[in-house]
């Protein structure tokens, strides 16, 4: 296994424009450089708001050996805790998802708050202070209707994302939306390389055949740089900005999150297997049908696809060097009735179908990349700059990360 020292070596004599050496996508230590320096200290997309409507809505994350509550208050805010009782540790929600009006510890039952403070404990004599006891917060934003968490001390500023998430999101109203469907998989493959496989459509052509009925696998509309180098992404683009709807190329300096909106191919406006609309009801105020995919990906574990019928969120999050879970959340008007407004089956099948593609290739890539014959391969610059950027973005921070422990090491 690697060392910190054996990791920071191995990325620093990395080949640029080139895949990753294999302890990147095997090794336990690099697995836990990877929790340690990015999935700990960054934020990390957690669920849509919608999945938590009312008080008392809960979910449950499990990222490296912390565990995370995220709930909705009685004041309506969604907070974050550490999942761990303040009496002798047990987890209180051992759920992926519930509804509680109380946050109690099933060992002792210790009652919290939804705001995390310590409600009720047993006997613990005339000195004890309930004040001194509560849940430890975890950092916990709202971003447009996408809840994110940050288990670092100190949290990443976010200021400049929240202001460009709501221009792309406001107009698709993601508070007033609810879940239609949910799915959770997990693909026996390291977290980078489903990563790596979102950020191409290189395999789509010969791997997605529902999918590429209605997305394009044009890599300028797709891949690392501005979708204007299509004509098609251009006109696109203007058309949307000219009726209100936010659609340029924009990415942060830092390359850890993107919005773009892409056309559907020919006529087609939602991801279905005939092209036309899934759901009746157009979300928020987007003003026509065919107004594309608004295309966010927020680094180390989301993409998402904004529509006019429907809103689609994807959750990455690691298991093991080898296994990675993927939630995929389909999110419709609040007020569209299954059977009425959309038929579930036509809602999700092309993402089912898709998602299971991807599980397949990953799992492939990853069987692969175990044999000890494997070695760093080239990208395509034309197909795969998507990727290219996303390992160039993996790699610095984790440098970043190793550098500063050898650099506090030191002092």
């Amino acid at each position: 296994m690697q060392s910190d020292a054996e990791v920071l070596s191995l990325l620093m004599g990395r080949r640029a424009g080139y895949s990753l050496p294999r302890a990147f996508y095997t090794d336990a230590n690099v697995y836990q450089s990877d929790l340690k320096h990015i999935w700990q200290k960054e934020w990390i997309f957690a669920a849509p708001s919608a999945e938590m409507p009312k008080t008392g809505n809960y979910i449950t994350l499990q990222i490296g050996d912390y565990s995370v509550i995220v709930v909705r208050g009685a004041d309506g805010a969604i907070r974050a805790f550490h999942n761990s009782c303040r009496h002798r540790g047990s987890r209180i929600c051992s759920a992926a998802k519930g509804s509680a009006p109380k946050l109690v510890c099933p060992y002792h039952q210790w009652t919290y708050e939804l705001d995390g403070k310590l409600l009720w404990a047993k006997e613990m004599g005339p000195d004890f202070k309930p004040a001194d006891h509560g849940l430890k917060p975890v950092h916990c934003e709202t971003v447009s209707g996408m809840v994110f968490i940050c288990l670092a001390e100190v949290a990443p500023d976010m200021t400049e994302l929240k202001k460009q998430a709501s221009r792309y999101f406001d107009p698709h109203d993601l508070a007033n939306l609810k879940v239609a469907y949910q799915s959770t998989i997990t693909e026996q493959g390291n977290w980078k390389l489903v990563l790596e496989n979102n950020r191409e459509c290189y395999h789509c052509a010969g791997s997605h055949p529902s999918l590429c009925r209605t997305f394009p696998d044009d890599p300028n509309l797709v891949g690392g740089d501005d979708s204007a180098a299509s004509n098609l992404g251009l006109e696109h683009v203007q058309r949307c900005e000219a009726a209100g709807l936010p659609s340029k190329f924009l990415i942060d300096p830092s390359e850890q999150w993107r919005f773009v909106r892409i056309p559907f191919l020919g006529n087609a406006v939602s991801y279905t297997m005939d092209g036309k609309a899934a759901v009746s009801k157009r979300v928020g105020t987007v003003p026509f049908d065919n107004a594309g995919s608004c295309l966010f990906f927020h680094y180390p574990n989301t993409w998402n696809h904004f529509l006019s019928d429907q809103v689609l969120t994807f959750r990455v999050l690691p298991v093991s060097p080898t296994e990675t879970e993927v939630t995929t959340t389909w999110l419709v008007h609040k007020d569209a009735e299954e059977g009425v407004d959309y038929d579930l089956t036509r809602l999700s099948e092309v993402w089912i179908h898709t998602n299971d593609e991807d599980r397949q290739i990953v799992e492939e890539n990853q069987k692969g990349i175990n044999s000890p014959a494997y070695e760093p391969g080239p990208y395509s610059m034309a197909q795969e700059s998507g990727v290219i950027q996303f390992i160039d973005w993996y790699a610095r921070t984790l440098e970043n990360g190793l550098i500063g422990r050898f650099r506090i090491a030191a002092e």
